[in-house]
């Protein structure tokens, strides 16, 4: 076949692909009217994950020439586009715009969500718990900074359950619209983003070139472009955002960077199968307290993942997580021993790339 005869047929496969779409948001249209009498979530995330899952062992099976990601990245915005077809989603996250969180947020709710930057954790948990939007996008934990401290307290503070999480590969390049990196004369970047990227900037002497520490990497991208001879240290995102060249990619000191996103909203999932649950425990004030708490895992046979302290109100509480959904058996059983202990945070699936 020639070229003409080849885009032929792929206009005949579009407008079948077409039309199966159509196909399918009437199904869509149909239980989003079921949900609706019934007043269930539009978003189940335990739904999508099957989903995805029977897509990739079928696409093994015929050996065909998707990849896992690429099945992910098309049914993941097919979802999306059909979600916002039953009921237009808002989604808060922790901005600025083209901050991570806004690249997490959209990973999960596709292109044609309304996105929400709220400056504060604290201020996406008031704008979900007060009913202004459905979701909050938060950040909990970063592979090489740990846990962050006001995602806990505001999980502590308000009465919203985790209903997923979304993990992603954090990358930042360097940005500029210098083309002689010698006449950069300062750069712009969130503070430990510095620190992340040392190397680099000790490699090609940049370290001693003034750092200038400001609320966000997109932030950073903004201001290198108005500014003369200055440089940022940003995602790829961002740079594209403000039109920003880049010089370098993936400049991080650990290729391996990575952060977890806690998804929130006023709704609890049903079980996976594959899941993992998250609770805060404020133990007793006597000797042996957290021991004889833990060993309770282990008699019930419970996989423990994560345990951090830490401080809330000037109290000291545990943010644990565990293998299995709060509706198992062996979870109900420690959860009626220590229920005047442990806040449910919420059961969700659990993503396989996990920090």
């Amino acid at each position: 076949m020639n070229l003409e005869e080849l885009r032929k047929k792929l206009d005949e496969i579009d407008n079948k692909l077409l039309d199966l779409f159509n196909e399918r948001l009437e199904y869509v249209h149909l239980i989003g009217e079921l949900k609706n009498k019934t007043n269930a979530p539009i978003y189940r995330p335990e739904r999508e994950k099957e989903i995805l899952e029977r897509l990739k062992k079928i696409n093994k099976e015929k050996k065909g020439l998707l990849s896992d990601d690429a099945i992910e990245a098309i049914f993941l915005e097919i979802i999306a586009v059909s979600r916002n077809y039953e009921k237009p989603q808002k989604i808060a996250y922790l901005g600025p715009e083209a901050s991570f969180t806004h690249q997490a947020a959209e990973q999960r709710f596709g292109a044609l969500s309304e996105y929400i930057p709220i400056s504060t954790i604290k201020g996406v948990f008031r704008e979900v718990a007060g009913g202004k939007v459905k979701f909050g996008v938060v950040p909990i934990e970063n592979s090489s900074n740990g846990m962050v401290g006001d995602t806990i307290s505001c999980l502590s503070d308000y009465n919203l359950k985790i209903v997923a999480e979304v993990v992603l590969d954090v990358h930042l390049v360097f940005a500029s619209e210098c083309e002689n990196l010698k006449d950069i004369k300062k750069i712009y970047s969130k503070d430990i983003a510095f620190g992340q990227c040392s190397n680099f900037l000790e490699d090609f002497g940049l370290d001693n070139v003034e750092q200038i520490p400001v609320e966000s990497t997109a932030k950073a991208a903004q201001l290198a472009k108005e500014n003369k001879n200055a440089a940022a240290i940003c995602s790829e995102v961002a740079a594209k955002m403000y039109n920003l060249p880049i010089h370098y990619k993936n400049i991080e000191n650990e290729g391996n960077n990575k952060t977890r996103f806690f998804i929130v909203s006023d709704f609890e999932n049903a079980p996976s199968g594959n899941d993992k649950t998250t609770i805060l425990a404020k133990l007793p004030n006597r000797p042996g307290a957290l021991v004889d708490f833990l060993l309770d895992f282990k008699k019930y046979n419970i996989d423990l993942t994560k345990i951090k302290s830490h401080i809330v109100g000037g109290t000291s509480i545990f943010f644990l997580e565990f293998s299995g959904h709060k509706d198992d058996k062996n979870i109900q059983d420690i959860f009626k021993k220590h229920k005047d202990s442990i806040k449910f945070l919420g059961s969700y699936v659990k993503e396989a790339d996990d920090i």
